[in-house]
């Protein structure tokens, strides 16, 4: 009996053992990290100026009078600044600063704060709005601290990460979580392969790093979840894959993304049935462009991408970010399912910036003003969202809204949203109509809620949502 518990005992010890070698113990103390990440972590403001046409007389003309295009010229241009806070990183001891794009696009004046009392002007070397990456140049000769980046492929979820930034304005704020989830997508970019993390994120957050317990840069934080701040769902980019685009922002002042040139969807498990193939998995080509790298390599409508350049593809939504990583004109093969047999092609890929799928209306006074219509109570006037614009703007096919085409000065949406936003959704309903939203938004108000939920794609094509206070 002694014999049997001796054994027990022993693999009882072992078993403890094992685990306490393979698990990190939880930190008692992230100040003396805390303390050494904080000079790289600066705080950014930024102004901006909005200029918008005053309404000259006391009153809103009704939709389709005639005298509202006779007098809309009266209008006097006002110009006032407007100012917003977020967070970077220094990369370089010469001043070379990573944040989001949305923190200083349109700005007119970009002031970094270091340590929290040292200020520079700085300037931009190039942003890029599908991944919401921007890369500044401190105008200065002083030397500064760097971080460096880590592995984001090794991140897992329940590592504990640190995050470092300036919300509310309030500058250096330390917050600590672990990684809740890994591979997010939630519809603000092009490319979505989110770190989500707990680490409390807030406004003004936007841009900071997200580091792991060797006080490496695994992400970038990028977006919340929550209107009124945290609620312990933040997003971070991957720092393996922004290294490519600040690189390149750096060496270049732009991106070059590679291209292949085909519209793709998901595959089913009905498709799969159909084309014999073993279980849903890679891309199904919906359609291929005219003079494309995918054309010229003879990749039809109605193949199945199940690997490209050696790494298969598990999920329709992983093959645009493996493209866009991979280098312009190199060649790489593509393996296809087709009439159910598996084959391959090479491919010589293309670049994305320069073809019909990437270029997107530099003018936005040149689209189509058609059946344009005012919403009184949000004093905006809206148009229906037409193929064109799916198209130019890259937004998925079945996407339905208005695009806004004016903007009142005494508008509740002034201060919140943009000229050639679209609106898409209000209250979690999908807008098709103007129709749609005025009888939405006199719900609202015949419900005493006076506030109405709009869901919106911005300049940036990044989908938002917005609280709008009613008058």
């Amino acid at each position: 009996m002694n014999k049997i518990k001796l054994i027990f005992l022993t693999l009882v010890i072992s078993f403890s053992f094992s685990l306490n070698v393979n698990s990190k113990q939880v930190p008692a103390s992230f100040a003396d990290l805390a303390e050494e990440l904080m000079p790289s972590v600066v705080n950014i403001s930024t102004t901006t100026t909005i200029t918008t046409n005053s309404n000259p007389f006391p009153f809103q003309f009704p939709p389709g009078s005639p005298f509202e295009d006779m007098f809309k010229e009266f209008g006097t241009p006002q110009e006032r600044q407007s100012a917003a806070l977020g967070s970077g990183f220094i990369i370089d001891e010469k001043g070379i600063v990573v944040t989001n794009n949305h923190v200083i696009q349109d700005a007119d004046d970009i002031i970094v704060r270091v340590n929290g009392d040292q200020e520079f002007k700085a300037k931009v070397l190039g942003a890029d709005p599908l991944m919401d990456i921007a890369v500044l140049q401190l105008e200065t000769d002083e030397k500064f601290i760097p971080v460096a980046f880590g592995d984001s492929d090794k991140a897992r979820i329940g590592d504990w990460v640190l995050a470092i930034g300036n919300p509310f304005g309030l500058g250096g704020t330390v917050t600590a979580g672990i990684i809740s989830a890994r591979n997010r997508s939630i519809g603000l970019s092009r490319y979505e392969d989110f770190i989500q993390t707990d680490a409390s994120i807030n406004s003004g957050n936007s841009g900071g790093p997200l580091f792991d317990m060797e006080g490496n840069v695994i992400g970038i934080n990028t977006a919340i979840l929550g209107r009124n701040g945290s609620i312990g769902i933040g997003f971070s980019i991957p720092s393996n894959s922004a290294q490519i685009v600040i690189k390149q922002l750096i060496e270049f002042g732009e991106t070059k993304r590679g291209w292949l040139g085909v519209r793709i969807q998901d595959v089913t498990k009905e498709i799969a049935d159909v084309e014999k193939l073993d279980k849903a998995r890679g891309a199904l080509v919906a359609s291929v462009a005219e003079n494309s790298p995918s054309e010229k390599a003879g990749i039809q409508a109605g193949d199945i991408i199940l690997e490209f350049n050696g790494e298969k593809i598990n999920q329709m939504k992983e093959l645009p970010a493996i493209v866009a990583r991979t280098e312009v004109g190199k060649k790489v093969e593509v393996k296809i399912w087709r009439n159910k047999k598996e084959i391959v092609k090479n491919v010589i890929l293309g670049r994305l910036e320069t073809s019909d799928d990437f270029k997107i209306s530099k003018n936005p006074e040149t689209q189509k003003q058609n059946n344009e219509e005012i919403i009184e109570s949000l004093r905006i006037a809206v148009r229906p969202l037409t193929k064109e614009d799916i198209k130019n703007r890259n937004l998925p096919n079945q996407t339905t809204g208005l695009v806004i085409t004016k903007i009142a000065n005494n508008s509740p949406v002034l201060n919140s949203i943009e000229l050639n936003s679209i609106i898409i959704e209000a209250q979690k309903k999908k807008i098709r109509s103007a129709e749609d939203l005025r009888n939405i938004i006199k719900e609202v108000l015949n419900s005493n809620q006076k506030t109405v939920l709009l869901a919106i794609y911005n300049n940036q094509n990044q989908r938002r949502y917005i609280g709008v206070k009613l008058d």
